[in-house]
C-alpha cells in the first residue's frame, strides 16, 4: 500500500517516491503527497519529475481496494517499476482545497443539522442538511463563519479506534456516508472548541487560513434538504 504522507502533514508539496506498478494510464507509487479523492474533496494533480528531467503530468489522483494510484494524462510514455520520482502536487488548487474543506467543518458547527451530502471545490463549495422545518438564515450563517474564522481555532487531526468510535455515535453526522472502519482505527477532524468529526480531508492548521467568506445562497433540495453553498472571497 501507498504511504500517505499527506494524512500526516498537509501542507507538503512534494516527496521522493519510486514506482510500484503502472496499469493503463495510471502510476502507483510506494509513497506520495497527492489526495486521492473522496469525501467530498477532489483529487490532487501535479506532476511526477523524473531524473532525466522529464515529467508525467497527473491529471488526477484516485484510490481503489489496491490503493492509491495517479492518472496521467492521455499518451503518457509510463515509466518502469522501480524508477524513481519526485511527487510534486499543484499548490495553489491543494491549498484552496483545504481552505474550503475546513470552512465546510465550520458550515457543519454552524448548522446543527445531520448532513446529507458535501462537495469541495477550489472557488465554491457546499454542503447539504436534512433541515427538517428549520429555517437556514443567510446572513446569520455568514456572520458566524466569519467570527470563527477571525477567532483563528487550532485545526489538528487525531485518531481514535473503531470501539471509541462506535461508542460516540454522535461524532457522525453524515447520514448517508459512514466513516471506514476495519483498520482498527479511525481519522477525526477538530476545530479547538468548534467541531470534531470524522475526516480524511486535508485541512488548514488555523481557521484563519481560510479567510473572508460570504454564503452565496441556501437552496431548497426537496421537502427538508437545504444546501448552502460557500465561496471564499480571498483568491489568494
Amino acid at each position: 500500500m501507498t504511504e500517505e504522507l499527506f494524512r500526516v502533514d498537509s501542507y507538503l508539496r512534494e516527496c521522493q517516491a519510486r514506482v510500484t506498478a503502472v496499469g493503463p494510464g495510471q502510476i502507483r507509487l510506494d509513497r506520495t503527497v497527492f489526495y486521492p479523492r473522496g469525501g467530498g474533496q477532489p483529487g490532487d494533480t501535479g506532476i511526477l519529475a523524473l531524473a532525466n528531467g522529464g515529467e508525467i503530468v497527473i491529471a488526477d489522483t484516485l484510490k481503489d481496494e489496491a490503493g492509491i494510484f495517479h492518472v496521467c494524462a492521455p499518451d503518457t510514455a509510463l515509466p518502469g517499476q522501480g524508477t524513481p520520482v519526485t511527487a510534486r502536487i499543484d499548490w495553489r488548487p491543494r491549498f484552496r482545497h483545504m481552505r474550503m474543506h475546513t470552512l465546510l467543518h465550520l458550515v457543519c458547527a454552524v448548522v446543527p443539522c445531520q448532513i446529507t451530502g458535501a462537495q469541495v471545490g477550489a472557488d465554491k463549495s457546499r454542503v447539504d442538511f436534512d433541515a427538517g422545518d428549520k429555517t437556514l438564515n443567510k446572513e446569520e450563517i455568514e456572520a458566524a463563519l466569519n467570527r470563527l474564522i477571525q477567532e483563528d481555532h487550532p485545526v489538528t487531526p487525531r485518531w481514535i479506534t473503531d470501539a471509541e468510535l462506535d461508542a460516540t455515535p454522535d461524532l457522525v453526522r453524515t447520514m448517508k456516508v459512514q466513516p471506514p472502519r476495519g483498520s482498527g482505527r479511525v481519522r477525526l477532524l477538530e476545530i479547538m472548541g468548534v467541531d470534531l468529526q470524522p475526516c480524511g480531508g486535508t485541512h488548514v492548521a488555523r481557521t484563519g487560513e481560510i479567510g473572508p467568506v460570504t454564503v452565496a445562497r441556501i437552496e431548497s433540495k426537496g421537502a427538508r434538504n437545504r444546501r448552502v453553498n460557500v465561496v471564499l472571497l480571498s483568491q489568494d
